[in-house]
């Protein structure tokens, strides 16, 4: 019995690979599908099935594809849904045979009322290890908000109390020493304030995770619902893509991989208003960077902040990258549902660079020089572009809260015409959003290198007393 958990970083996402005497099956596959099959096909294995926990709302699933080029069967949970695929809709207590192993589905609505879990029993016969998709995450539940209005009178509080019932009656039952293998882990927005471990025994989680505690239906509900805070914009698009289906990954890579010479590049950009994302680190990105292009770094929760930042899957995107990881970033950007990447600068941003064209740049200066800067002007305005959950946890004294999260609210608070110095946690959603600002014509933002762990280890500012977040969202 093999059983593999794959995880990705940046969506904070677990699939799982499960063999068993040459047959095998995955969970919740993302979008690139060639490592499965390679996987498979290294172990002289056949995946037999694409067992998925839900229709996804924070990335697009690889099941179509997989199925497409293995002759597996995509498999989901008791739903109506009029999917633009084939698929098997498994009941309730239905079993799936892996050789000589098997995976019983348990319907566990309230996250979403199609998800469910999935029963590992072995070889020889005993339960293993439990998949609890978005149902069950380590130290944290699913949200319950996310597949509102998808019924008809379907609401978070109807949803919460299908969870309370799930967890209870259907999860809880189960015995201690199962392995429990969740769909995320901390960072995904698709539950509160997760553990950075990625699996548990299901006997520490009802030891430890608040949502498995003593409580009444009505306690869960308000407990499980405080907090949260308003989903992503992609997240409904990318909902309906997983149900409807998608153009294969192969044709997403054949468009967009596509090199464009500094000329063509400009051109491109001026003729079909796409979108110019540039990929690189914040702060080689803050030197140099073609005029108006916006920038969210690879190296860091990419697909999240893409998924945030550009309301349209549709949108064609120019993409700027490091040599050699152009690839990379159009797989990404597939990941969540970006699947209009029309091509690349070839030779990155240098060749841009080289050949003359006109370049821009956004000040960034360490937490030493605003330190300097506001001794000499007490009044300066810093803006804290970090989640509120954690500008409540410790900010700077007088600075401002504007959300990268919620960009569009947030620059209303920005004056044209006035200077400001801004800082996330670390550097990363600074030049995300200054560099937006600044392609809407906001010239006065000047970037905190290093971010609040910067500026605090600094010990030149006050800083409010540390309060411990109850949500990370």
């Amino acid at each position: 019995m093999k059983i593999e958990q794959i995880y990705t970083g940046c969506l904070a996402q677990g699939a799982y690979y499960i063999e068993s005497e040459g047959e095998a099956a995955v969970i919740d596959p993302l979008r690139e599908v060639q490592p499965y099959i390679e996987k498979a096909e290294r172990r002289n294995a056949k995946i037999k099935y694409v067992f998925e926990t839900h229709f996804h709302a924070d990335f697009v699933s690889g099941h179509k594809d997989l199925a497409a080029k293995t002759g597996a069967k995509i498999v989901y949970g008791p739903t109506g849904m009029k999917m633009g695929f084939d698929a098997v809709i498994a009941e309730d207590n239905q079993e799936f045979t892996l050789c000589k192993a098997r995976i019983k589905v348990i319907h566990t609505p309230g996250h979403t009322m199609e998800s469910v879990c999935y029963l590992l029993i072995n070889e020889e016969g005993k339960e293993e290890a439990i998949f609890t998709g978005d149902t069950l995450f380590i130290g944290d539940v699913g949200r319950p908000d996310l597949a509102q209005k998808v019924v008809k009178d379907l609401t978070q509080e109807i949803l919460a109390g299908h969870l309370y019932d799930s967890l209870r009656n259907k999860l809880m039952p189960l015995p201690d020493h199962l392995i429990v293998y969740p769909a995320h882990g901390a960072g995904s927005a698709c539950g509160k304030n997760m553990s950075k471990e990625t699996s548990d025994t299901l006997g520490n989680q009802k030891k430890t995770n608040y949502a498995l505690q003593p409580m009444t239906k009505e306690e869960f509900i308000r407990e499980v619902l405080s907090g949260l805070t308003p989903p992503p914009a992609y997240f409904p698009q990318n909902v309906m893509m997983n149900i409807q289906g998608y153009d294969s990954i192969d044709e997403v890579l054949e468009r967009g991989v596509r090199p464009l010479s500094p000329a063509e590049f400009e051109a491109a950009a001026n003729e079909t208003g796409a979108l110019i994302l540039d990929t690189r680190e914040a702060q080689v990105f803050a030197k140099g960077f073609i005029p108006n292009s916006i920038n969210i770094g690879i190296d860091g929760s990419f697909a999240v902040w893409v998924g945030a930042m550009i309301p349209d899957l549709k949108q064609e995107i120019l993409v700027v990258a490091e040599e050699g990881r152009e690839e990379e970033v159009i797989t990404r950007l597939a990941r969540v549902g970006y699947d209009y990447s029309i091509g690349f600068l070839a030779g990155g941003f240098k060749s841009w660079k080289e050949a003359g064209f006109e370049v821009d740049s956004i000040p960034s200066i360490t937490a030493e020089e605003l330190a300097s800067i506001r001794e000499n002007s007490p009044q300066i305005s810093i803006l804290d572009v970090r989640k509120n959950s954690e500008f409540l946890s410790e900010h700077v004294l007088d600075a401002e809260n504007t959300p990268l999260d919620y960009i569009n609210d947030s620059m209303l608070k920005v004056d044209k015409n006035k200077t400001y110095y801004v800082h996330c946690a670390g550097g990363y959603r600074s030049m995300v959003f200054a560099s937006i600002l600044k392609a809407r014509g906001y010239d006065k933002l000047i970037d905190i290198a290093g971010g609040f762990k910067a500026i605090k280890e600094s010990g030149k500012f006050p800083i409010t007393d540390y309060v411990c977040p109850t949500t990370l969202l």
